[in-house]
């Protein structure tokens, strides 16, 4: 059976190809999407185990005037690099060399971890920077896509695993992340990094249960909640030389409940932590404050199976979607009490949830994400988490990627704007940018690349009404 186009390799990079479009760009759309995700995964006749272990390829969309621009290029990483010498070096389930030297700083010297930052991308002091869970953060040029350097944060935080989900609260003017450092008492740092800062400013650090392997985070306006979750990573594996992965040192231990760490933003203050019921997440859809309750929204699993799914040997033939589905669930969490409400939002299978940036940190009430409980193609959905109704858009052979909300400046509702995501037709052998109306989730403009895309993970719309913030001079271009 031959390899589903979404995990194929691409090897072809395109500048500034105008794009086609059926239907109508509104023109208030104006700025820059920029997707990241794994584009090569065969390297001198040897694929990666992991479809996370993928090389890093960047997707941009420029918006103007009713127009489309795309460009791709690989990030030309140290990682890209060794597979340009036949040498394939992984770090999620491909091999531990990358990972195991995170831990070797707990015997000695520093840590080499990889680089190919191919999770998601965030503006960190005008300069553009692709972000993966080691380390190592490289940037690049919003307008070429070719790679700078490696950027390096001025604080000295320690850290052996780091958010690649960087929260961005725009009414603060700063991002909100956390990082982990193992040793004999393990820690999770947290963290903001004002907008015009490469500094990153402690808020607090608060002792581990493990530690965990957390991906993400969420913040109200006045707090940063993180979800330990029972997914523990064991340094010791890390040494075994048999180990091929990160998942090898994973171990799921149900039996420690979940951890809901809610700390406060100003004081650094723990000021919940109740441990809920066992399970498993990648992704939070938005947290707020209602009164004296954390409301935090999750897409949550039974377990931690949809990590085994993933693996290439299984996403390479499958017909039908291998993975198990996930399913938005609400937490209520006390400030007083501590006490916790479990409240699930609807029985929709769905992944990669995303709310309109101004409702970050804010009430929320539409969440968008891919719908994943249909066989034959991931489609769309469109979630109330107010009332729990859901509106879908779905065709058979298309696999929709993470869709990206964007409320219209001039919006007279929540869901005022469109709602833009590629799509692969793995009967076409075509991947088009759709633009959906954010209501109706009708399809208003759809623009076909010039070649089929393999799925990449997260990406971020920079408005071309934001401050112009440019690369500084002195970065050095990697051909």
């Amino acid at each position: 059976m031959s390899t589903h186009p979404g995990f194929r390799s691409l090897q072809s990079e395109v500048n500034n190809k105008q794009l086609e479009a059926q239907g109508t760009v509104p023109t208030w759309l104006e700025g820059t999407l920029i997707r990241n995700g794994p584009g090569l995964f065969d390297i001198d006749g040897t694929r990666v185990s992991h479809w996370f272990d993928g090389l890093a390829m960047l997707r941009r969309y420029s918006f103007s005037d009713g127009n489309i621009e795309y460009s791709n290029r690989f990030l030309r990483s140290d990682a890209y690099a060794d597979a340009a010498d036949g040498r394939l070096t992984g770090q999620f389930g491909t091999d531990t060399r990358g990972w195991r030297r995170l831990i070797e700083p707990l015997r000695s010297g520093l840590p080499t971890p990889t680089d190919n930052a191919n999770v998601h991308v965030a503006r960190i002091d005008k300069e553009y920077v692709a972000l993966t869970e080691a380390p190592r953060r490289v940037s690049f040029d919003l307008d070429t896509l070719q790679t700078q350097s490696d950027f390096e944060f001025t604080d000295d935080m320690t850290e052996h695993l780091t958010a690649a989900h960087l929260v961005d609260d725009q009414d603060r003017r700063e991002h909100i992340g956390f990082a982990t450092q193992f040793g004999r008492v393990p820690q999770y740092h947290i963290y903001k990094i004002p907008y015009d800062s490469r500094q990153r400013e402690r808020i607090t650090s608060i002792d581990a249960r493990g530690p965990a392997y957390m991906h993400d985070c969420s913040v109200t306006d006045d707090h940063v909640v993180l979800v330990e979750v029972p997914l523990v990573i064991s340094a010791l594996q890390a040494l075994n030389p048999f180990s091929e992965g990160i998942q090898d040192l994973l171990n799921w231990e149900p039996d420690r409940g979940m951890r809901v760490l809610v700390i406060e933003r100003d004081s650094g203050e723990l000021i919940a932590d109740p441990v809920v019921d066992s399970a498993f997440v990648f992704h939070h859809i938005n947290a707020y404050l209602d009164g004296d309750t954390v409301v935090l929204d999750l897409v949550e699993y039974a377990d931690n199976r949809v990590l085994d799914a993933m693996q290439m040997q299984q996403l390479d033939t499958f017909s039908s979607n291998p993975a198990p589905d996930g399913v938005p669930v609400r937490y209520r969490i006390k400030t007083t009490d501590e006490s916790v409400e479990r409240l699930p939002l609807s029985e929709v299978g769905m992944e990669l949830p995303r709310v309109a940036q101004a409702d970050v940190s804010g009430r929320h009430r539409y969440t968008y994400a891919q719908l994943t409980d249909q066989d034959g193609g991931n489609g769309l959905v469109k979630l109330d988490c107010d009332t729990g109704e859901t509106r879908k858009w779905w065709e058979s052979s298309v696999y929709l990627e993470e869709p990206l909300p964007i409320r219209n400046p001039n919006a007279d509702t929540d869901d005022d704007g469109v709602v833009i995501a590629p799509a692969l037709n793995v009967e076409q052998d075509q991947t088009t940018l759709m633009i959906f109306d954010a209501s109706t989730l009708e399809i208003q403009a759809q623009a076909p690349l010039p070649h089929p895309e393999p799925f990449g993970f997260h990406g971020r719309f920079f408005s071309s009404s934001q401050p112009t913030q440019t690369m500084q001079t002195e970065s050095h271009i990697r051909n």
